[in-house]
């Protein structure tokens, strides 16, 4: 075959997690409660940290980002699994399919990157403080951010690259409740195993990679908290372990996902179910269940809300 796309396919059908009706009535209660969950947490985070001027920092800058990108990565898989999980049938169009798999990329690319700046803001307010408001200035958070958009729409291009011009002309079936990658290769009417294997290294190469220089950040912060131990320490492992927290619960799925993917596996949709649903719940509980000032800026925003409310 030629280059040219010669789709035949209209649109694909989703298997589900399971064929259960039992275990889909208790996966539907189980998301949907996330998912509300989610958008609230996350909405309260963005909300406080641009209305409350005790957290214009650049940690919370960035938790304000990271809040707004976890929105998204429970709206792009999460709304459709839900909605699905009341029928038999579950489809999805071909574009809808495409769309669904840029912004996944889009959003993960983005993320992986907000990940390491916070990791970097923590380096320098922990090893480098006298001089943490000049090096983290407003100009360098926004650089961050706009880096991590860039990177995030660049990898996101780079994966559509691979399914573009593929023929897709048999079967439709994708044992999976969203469009994923690998699987859908695998559906093409020609032989792909060696893009397979270039989404596996790409995808594979960019989490693990991520993942090594987080890990080696936290660990040296770690160290350097341990050798100058002081009164502040406390708060500074507690905030720690919560950006620890946050990159492990990441990080987990996805390398599992795209580093050993088994194609009949039932353990990489549940754990892509964890990263759509329970990974952007736990986000905004992790950062603000030990942080002292983010539950008094949330308190305060649900305490403006309620006297507007009444007035209005």
């Amino acid at each position: 075959m030629d280059g040219g796309n010669h789709s035949v396919v209209s649109e694909f059908v989703f298997l589900g997690l399971t064929h259960s009706w039992e275990i889909q009535l208790v996966l539907l209660v189980f998301s949907s409660v996330l998912y509300v969950a989610s958008m609230t947490g996350n909405i309260l985070i963005v909300f406080s940290v641009t209305i409350d001027v005790h957290l214009h920092s650049p940690m919370y800058f960035f938790l304000a980002n990271l809040s707004f990108i976890d929105l998204g990565a429970c709206s792009v898989a999460s709304p459709k699994m839900i909605y699905d999980l009341y029928r038999k049938h579950k489809v999805i169009s071909f574009g809808g399919c495409i769309a669904q798999i840029f912004f996944i990329h889009l959003i993960g690319g983005v993320e992986m990157v907000l990940l390491m700046a916070m990791a970097f803001d923590r380096y320098v307010a922990i090893c480098k403080p006298l001089h943490y408001l000049t090096i983290m200035s407003g100009r360098v958070c926004i650089l961050f951010t706009a880096a991590a958009w860039a990177i995030g729409i660049t990898h996101s291009l780079f994966q559509l690259a691979f399914i573009i011009n593929l023929p897709f002309c048999g079967p439709n079936e994708l044992d999976s409740f969203y469009c994923d990658l690998p699987r859908l290769l695998r559906l093409a009417c020609t032989d792909t195993y060696r893009l397979q294997f270039m989404v596996t290294a790409n995808s594979g190469f960019i989490c693990v990679g991520s993942f090594l220089i987080l890990l080696i950040s936290y660990v040296f912060i770690m160290f350097t908290v341990w050798k100058h131990s002081s009164g502040g320490s406390s708060k500074a492992l507690s905030t720690l372990s919560a950006h620890i927290t946050v990159v492990l619960l990441f990080f987990g799925p996805t390398m599992f996902v795209y580093t050993w993917p088994h194609p009949n596996s039932q353990m990489d949709k549940f754990l892509a179910l964890s990263d759509a649903v329970l990974t952007p719940f736990l986000n905004p509980v992790i950062y603000t269940f030990r942080n002292k000032e983010m539950k008094a800026a949330m308190k305060r925003v649900c305490k403006n809300f309620a006297i507007y409310s009444k007035v209005s």
